[in-house]
């Protein structure tokens, strides 16, 4: 589905599976019906509106740039959505009306992620600025601050309890208990971290950059299982020297390039069902054994560019993946063969 311009960074799904949100660097968001692809646009509005919900405008070199999102969730009643991105703000959504509701001020860099607490509408959002903010965004009220991050966070996850999962260029992938505000930490072996989810309320799914993903328990500070270079293949078709097609010094493609970083992972609730995303040319279909703590490769599928995003419907029926000729963040690869735009494959299960 080819409804935007630029790389798409995000995407989720509505709780009953019938609506997909999706949001791409261009600052452009978009909601559509799933069975039929019908689409409408988020318009943004006035920098007078903006101002008037006590937003500080910055005027920056490009003004489209200060519209660039790189994170969005939805509430689970399917009231709110919530986008972020690189003017610092959390901005809240009617999705009924399209119309924006309130701009959150607060965080003093880049909002990279962001995760509505199951069954409320608590909001958590996750910043370049090492922070974790809780907001209520039907009380439009800051609630608190969480840190524990020594560098950017990238990816964030919630489930029902007062609980935030969140993984951090600091290679460490951090559960903050809320309202105690205190903190297990898990660190990667020999990674970076670039994604995160929930299994469960004691198990946790995180992908590397170098092609690994890991399944984390809340009683041991080291992943129970690793399984390795899951990305660092690369699709037929794919060579190694076309893939990365920048024109700098770092257009290298080997088991550490952009290609592999496991950008994305995802899981279906309530099932042992996971998928995951990177840039070479595949969302790898996961089966999460608890019970032996094991990951089994199930399927590939096939998908050319950088899987910035996943979600999975909660039927299992489904996924929707936001794909892009560029990384989330930055420009570290660029597959011009690529379509910018959200992908949706069918998922059967025996």
């Amino acid at each position: 589905m080819s409804l935007h311009r630029t790389s798409v960074v995000a995407v989720a799904l509505s709780d009953d599976d019938s609506r997909g949100f999706s949001a791409s660097k261009d600052g452009t968001i978009m909601h559509w019906d799933v069975s039929s692809g019908k689409s409408d646009k988020y318009k943004w509005p006035s920098d007078d509106v903006l101002k008037s919900h006590g937003m500080k405008i910055r005027e920056p070199r490009s003004k489209k740039h200060s519209r660039e999102t790189l994170a969005l969730a939805v509430s689970s009643d399917g009231r709110y959505l919530a986008t972020g991105g690189v003017d610092r703000h959390v901005h809240i959504w009617d999705v009924r009306t399209r119309e924006h509701l309130q701009a959150f001020t607060g965080h003093r860099h880049t909002v990279s992620s962001l995760c509505f607490r199951h069954g409320t509408s608590e909001l958590y959002s996750g910043s370049f600025d090492r922070s974790v903010k809780v907001w209520n965004v039907e009380d439009k009220a800051f609630m608190q601050d969480s840190f524990g991050h020594h560098a950017e966070i990238i990816s964030i996850d919630a489930l029902r309890k007062e609980r935030v999962l969140t993984v951090g260029r600091d290679r460490i992938l951090l559960l903050t208990k809320v309202p105690e505000q205190s903190r297990s930490v898990y660190r990667a072996p020999a990674s970076s971290l670039e994604s995160c989810c929930f299994i469960s309320d004691d198990e946790y799914l995180s992908g590397s950059d170098n092609g690994t993903v890991a399944l984390w328990g809340m009683l041991r500070k080291k992943p129970v299982f690793l399984l390795k270079n899951l990305h660092t293949d690369i699709a037929d078709g794919m060579t190694a020297n076309g893939i990365l097609e920048n024109g700098d010094d770092h257009s290298y493609v080997n088991s550490c390039s952009a290609s592999s970083w496991v950008s994305s992972v995802a899981v279906c609730r309530g099932s042992d069902l996971a998928a995951s995303g990177a840039g070479n040319g595949f969302v790898h279909l996961l089966g999460v054994e608890t019970g032996k703590t094991a990951i089994r490769p199930l399927f590939k599928l096939p998908l050319s560019g950088f899987v910035n995003s996943l979600a999975i419907a909660k039927s299992g029926k489904f996924l929707i993946a936001g794909v892009g000729q560029e990384t989330r963040f930055g420009r570290w690869g660029c597959l011009k063969s690529a379509q910018n735009g959200v992908a949706i494959h069918p998922i059967r299960l025996s």
